[in-house]
């Protein structure tokens, strides 16, 4: 695709860094110009750091060597009134909206923290109830334009295919990943007849902040030392051991282009075959 996209506009979650940051700078090199969020800050349960303003910052930058705009806040999907005033500034400034891309989330890695009840809802929270925020709260902006539109959410292996855990983070972010499928499917039901289309996507491991840090590199050191752990039955069927956003983006960028106009409620695996094994 060359500027298949061109002058349209998409609020991405979660923007400003791994597979948000890919979308911005893919949707960008096809036309888009962006509408981006991210909290930059950390979340006390977790166990790897978030992105920073400076990574925000980046994504911009990135955006506008594709020679498009980008309007970027600082905002936590748990706050709606913080992504309802994102989306109107981005309209007010844009004109327009008609792709939402709801990416936006987090997992807490190794075993459960002593406030066990915490690491389950900032997950639900962050990764489940943020989805709904991001959509509810840029959809108005979305139908307003009367041309249609495509809603993409950002589910996950997890979304499709459980593995065996007990902690409260782990089965936190299966059931959050496996809850935003019901949400797409009820919304893309809803939405149909206005040609806004709504869909799933469900990578395997991907190369970004959630993956790359201290506390995956020993859950991959236990799991090749013979441990059992989160990630130890893990392993995709094509012989790659992880992606790059890059290849998230890509397709996501077809999903969302005219190319892609009759797919809605769909499951779309981009897992490298991970689900069959």
């Amino acid at each position: 695709m060359t500027k298949g996209l061109d002058g349209r506009v998409a609020f991405i979650t979660g923007a400003a860094r791994g597979q948000g940051r890919a979308h911005a700078v893919r949707l960008a090199r096809e036309g888009c110009d962006i509408i981006g969020v991210d909290i930059c800050a950390d979340i006390p349960t977790m166990t790897y750091p978030n992105a920073s303003e400076a990574d925000l910052a980046e994504t911009v930058s990135l955006v506008e060597k594709e020679g498009r705009r980008m309007l970027a806040r600082k905002a936590d999907v748990r706050d709606y009134a913080a992504l309802v005033k994102a989306v109107e500034d981005g309209h007010a400034e844009f004109g327009r909206l008609d792709i939402i891309i709801a990416n936006a989330g987090i997992i807490r890695l190794g075993e459960e923290s002593d406030d066990f009840l915490a690491d389950w809802n900032d997950i639900i929270d962050t990764n489940l109830t943020g989805v709904w925020h991001t959509v509810r709260a840029a959809l108005p902006a979305l139908r307003a334009g009367g041309r249609g539109g495509s809603i993409v959410i950002t589910s996950s292996t997890a979304g499709l295919k459980g593995s065996a855990s007990l902690n409260a983070g782990g089965c936190a972010y299966t059931a959050a990943k496996r809850g935003v499928v019901g949400l797409m499917q009820n919304l893309a039901a809803e939405l149909a007849p206005e040609w806004i289309r709504v869909n799933t996507i469900h990578p395997t491991g991907v190369i970004s902040g959630m993956t790359q840090n201290d506390a995956m590199r020993r859950l991959m050191e236990e799991a090749a030392a013979g441990g059992q752990n989160a990630i130890s039955g893990m392993q995709n069927a094509l012989p790659i051991e992880i992606l790059d956003p890059e290849d998230i983006a890509n397709a996501v960028a077809f999903l969302v282009s005219d190319e892609a106009k009759f797919i809605t409620g769909v499951q779309w695996p981009l897992d490298a075959g991970f689900a069959i094994r």
